[in-house]
């Protein structure tokens, strides 16, 4: 069912975000409700984009928080391309395709798989492999043999494989059109040992800040600035971005990256959590910003904050708690919800601010942290990170960040986001 293909996915692949690892033998390697109603919007920053000079690409999105619990984009592979569709994971860096290498565990069929051919591995000496060391010693007992790498979920499946370099053709808006041979992960074996199957898509398309990333890639060809953008939008689909053609010269908020033990994914802070506009008594959040994650997920004693004061808040209201099998917290109203806007009212605006610099600020409305079932019921799309595993991270995923343009720029190392209309097309 959607939901149990939306409930494997905010665990699993938000794991896969936070635990990937490099291993060293025998390979070496490697939080607003979609299609519902939404309230009128301020006026797009996307629609006054500044064009900054350089080249950028620009990828259209499809997908949504609920039913289907990612975003993905379609990028085509080899010379000639083949088209694979990839959740799009800024919490990851090392993008893979399902791979027939042969392949044993892949959800696709064989013919929509990636073919490697022999001159496509990477060798362990290669600076990419030396790159998803990240931390770990660069240790090759032998320079050729191939580069590997494992990913782990947190239900205890997992994707090994090795990393390969192709052709990746690309399109940028400056209208000229390259094809540059790119490093990747070729997933051969994979294991899904979850109670929920995973999405249908053929890999993950890694976004992250290390050199293996897609955007530290093209950066290093000269060919876009290492800067990545997204916009998901609350209605389905959106476009995600490389390059900084698309940073609007004004109007953007932004907050500097972390330079610390959080280094290896876009996160910043701390901030203190505000609730309709008043202080909760919750300071000194650091928060990742993960597009791998459909939901947003806080450490157990804020997540447990955040429960009491939307409870709270809602005394005296005409909502009920009522189980449903999409999400742990849910309310039924009199009559069945079509849409957050029909709730919205009943529910306050959280906000995170940044205590690094003045009025810097992520909104949260409801449309940031509710979703509205198929059966009716507003759910809390804010999860205890604690209990999916996810120790004392926060983590601002999908359903907080859509309709919003969010900006992470490695050049200038902030990140930055402002309210956007998300269904922008070029």
């Amino acid at each position: 069912m959607a939901d149990q293909k939306m409930k494997g996915r905010k665990v699993s692949l938000m794991i896969l975000v936070l635990i990937f690892q490099v291993l060293s033998a025998p390979f070496h390697g490697c939080f607003a409700a979609t299609s519902q109603g939404q309230p009128p919007r301020k006026r797009s920053l996307v629609q006054s984009l500044a064009v900054n000079g350089g080249s950028s690409v620009f990828l259209p999105v499809s997908g949504n928080v609920y039913p289907l619990g990612y975003y993905s984009v379609a990028l085509g592979i080899g010379n000639p391309p083949k088209t694979f569709q990839l959740d799009i994971d800024t919490g990851s860096d090392l993008t893979w395709v399902q791979c027939d290498a042969p392949c044993t565990g892949c959800t696709l069929p064989r013919d929509r798989l990636y073919k490697p051919v022999k001159n496509n591995f990477l060798a362990c000496k290669s600076p990419i492999c030396a790159a998803l060391h990240s931390l770990k010693a660069h240790q090759c007992k032998n320079p050729n043999e191939k580069c590997g790498f494992q990913v782990e979920y947190a239900d205890h499946g997992s994707v090994l494989g090795a990393v390969v370099s192709d052709n990746i053709p690309l399109r940028l808006v400056n209208g000229s059109f390259s094809s540059p041979l790119l490093a990747f992960g070729c997933g051969y074996r994979i294991q899904n040992r979850g109670p929920h199957p995973p999405p249908p898509t053929a890999g993950v398309l890694g976004l992250g800040k290390s050199k293996a990333s897609i955007s530290s890639q093209l950066s290093g060809m000269g060919i876009t600035q290492n800067v990545v953008g997204h916009c998901l939008s609350g209605q389905g689909g959106g476009f995600l971005f490389f390059g900084a053609d698309f940073v609007p010269k004004s109007g953007m908020t932004w907050a500097p990256m972390l330079q610390n033990s959080f280094n290896k994914y876009y996160s910043s802070g701390p901030a203190e959590l505000l609730f309709g506009g008043r202080p909760t008594g919750v300071k000194g959040l650091n928060v990742i910003f993960d597009t791998g994650a459909t939901y947003t997920y806080l450490s157990s004693k804020v997540y447990q904050t955040v429960l009491n004061l939307i409870r709270k808040d809602l005394g005296g209201k005409q909502l009920q708690d009522v189980k449903d099998k999409a999400l742990p917290v849910c309310w039924k109203g009199i009559r069945p919800f079509k849409s957050v806007r029909d709730v919205r009212n009943s529910f306050n605006t959280f906000a995170l601010s940044f205590t690094g610099a003045s009025n810097i600020q992520l909104q949260l409305p409801p449309e940031s942290y509710l979703i509205v079932t198929e059966q009716g019921n507003v759910c809390l799309g804010i999860l205890s990170g604690t209990e999916a595993g996810l120790g004392s991270s926060n983590v601002i995923g999908d359903i907080s960040l859509q309709d919003k343009l969010v900006i992470y720029d490695n050049e200038k190392e902030r990140i930055g986001w402002s309210s956007a209309d998300c269904t922008r097309r070029l």
